[in-house]
């Protein structure tokens, strides 16, 4: 799966967590057919975009074809039996039994019916040679379903964890937020609308689009330079033993978030740390923009990048802003 696909919304995650609470209780205390708790994952997995799983799914639901033979039929069904073996492989129905390769092919609906006709005819059968033969298969259809709900819960237990800790992550992203938001209200409110559109480029599936998020990114620095530490004339300081010039005017706006940082912060790890993640969004910001002024392409190669870039100077922008 492509890396910059649309990931769900909020109002999809929280639908998707409550589903997986309930798949995982539906397992755990037995409530009903694996049959109906694999039609319910099919629906977590459609919900969060994990289409691989959805077809994997589905193939429980359904039953994959009797035979995998690479040889089989023409190139096109020769390619759709790779497929299904490599479904099957995650989906563990491929395993060894005495040396040999052993694959489960039948359905899970098919699976709970056949363990429960075989139930029933133990209670009937007379001979014991019959009664062995069908406890035997019995034991056999039993591990085959006892697999495929571990397998089941295994995947939702991963999903519900993954959705659990994103709800966790966002809030604690919100409460950041809140408090950015507020103080660029305060500090420099002309620059609200460059979040705005930031965040309307990321949304695209446009990869100019995505350069012109991170050339908002570099837009907002330079309006927090400009409002925190305006242009100055340069100076001179002593850095390892030597004596350097810091350029502080227009165009060098880094260097005059970091004299901000320098005359309002006490604390050495912060400097460090701002510092570094600073110079880090800096460069790269520069790098993006001095390419594009000469007509050449310094590439944004994906949406992750350019929502890294965005997330990176929005969360240095607040920690510059508690300085204030």
């Amino acid at each position: 799966m492509s890396e910059d696909k649309i990931h769900p919304s909020k109002k999809v995650y929280n639908e998707a967590l409550q589903l997986s609470v309930g798949i995982l209780k539906n397992i755990e205390l037995a409530e009903i057919s694996l049959e109906l708790i694999t039609l319910k994952t099919i629906r977590l997995a459609r919900l969060i975009n994990d289409y691989e799983m959805v077809r994997i799914m589905d193939l429980e639901q359904k039953g994959y074809p009797r035979s995998f033979d690479p040889l089989y039929g023409d190139v096109e069904e020769q390619n759709k039996f790779r497929e299904y073996e490599k479904l099957a492989k995650i989906a563990k129905r491929l395993y060894i039994d005495d040396d040999a390769l052993v694959f489960i092919k039948e359905s899970i609906p098919i699976l709970e019916g056949e363990k429960k006709n075989i139930f029933a005819a133990m209670a009937v059968v007379s001979e014991l040679e019959e009664y062995n033969k069908l406890q035997k298969r019995f034991q056999k259809v039993s591990e085959h379903l006892a697999s495929r709900r571990s397998f089941i819960h295994t995947y939702v237990t991963k999903k519900y964890l993954e959705l659990n800790y994103s709800n966790i992550a966002e809030d604690i992203f919100s409460v950041i937020r809140q408090n950015v938001d507020n103080k660029i209200g305060e500090i420099f409110p002309q620059s609200i609308e460059k979040f705005t559109a930031m965040y309307e480029n990321l949304t695209s599936e446009n990869s100019e689009n995505w350069s012109n998020a991170v050339h908002n990114c570099r837009r907002l620095l330079k309006d927090l330079a400009d409002n925190l530490y305006p242009p100055h004339d340069n100076i001179k300081k002593i850095i390892d033993g030597k004596e350097k010039t810091i350029k502080l005017d227009e165009g060098h706006y880094i260097n005059r978030l970091m004299e901000f940082i320098t005359t309002k912060s006490d604390s050495k790890l912060f400097k460090k740390i701002v510092g570094s993640h600073l110079d880090y969004i800096g460069d790269r910001l520069d790098a993006i923009y001095e390419a594009s002024n000469k007509g050449t392409h310094e590439e944004i190669t994906s949406k992750r990048e350019a929502y890294r870039i965005v997330v990176y100077t929005y969360l240095l922008i607040g920690d510059i802003l508690t300085l204030t």
